[in-house]
């Protein structure tokens, strides 16, 4: 009986100091401090930019992040995706794209399916998200979202 009281306290002492492995919120917060450089990196580059490059590990935060948080992930993740379609549809590179002087040669669809997108990434609705994943990390992880 002491052997299984000091093996369960031992076993206790393991998941508290080094966190649950089958506790979402700790493999979340792990990778939110995994990615954090990355998304921080990214997002110096101007926001649209910024945020496609951040797709990836956005992509990969919200595959893992905890169900409280999934649907402000998955808002996130499909407009950023629809600006990024909508740029590559049009043959545009993000990096350069100024909307109010736009390349010439891209057609006044394209540029329309790019301003709805890019209105849409810019809607309260998004940005509402994407406050609720970085306030999530801030609060449940103590890590910001990027340095």
């Amino acid at each position: 009986m002491l052997v299984v009281l000091v093996a369960a306290g031992v076993l206790a002492f393991v998941l508290v100091r080094e966190g649950d492995p089958r506790d979402p919120f700790a493999r979340y917060c792990a990778e939110v401090e995994e990615h954090q450089a990355t998304i921080g990196a990214a997002r110096s580059a101007g926001e649209a930019n910024g945020l496609i490059r951040a797709l990836p590990a956005f992509e990969d935060l919200a595959e893992k992040a905890p169900e409280d948080i999934q649907d402000e992930w998955q808002i996130v993740i499909a407009r950023i995706t629809e600006l990024r379609d909508a740029l590559s549809d049009a043959d545009v590179d993000p990096a350069s794209y100024d909307p109010e002087k736009p390349p010439a040669g891209v057609s006044a669809d394209d540029l329309a399916t790019i301003k709805a997108a890019g209105v849409r990434l810019g809607s309260r609705e998004t940005a509402a998200a994407l406050t609720g994943v970085e306030q999530q990390a801030r609060d449940v992880c103590q890590t910001p979202l990027s340095l």
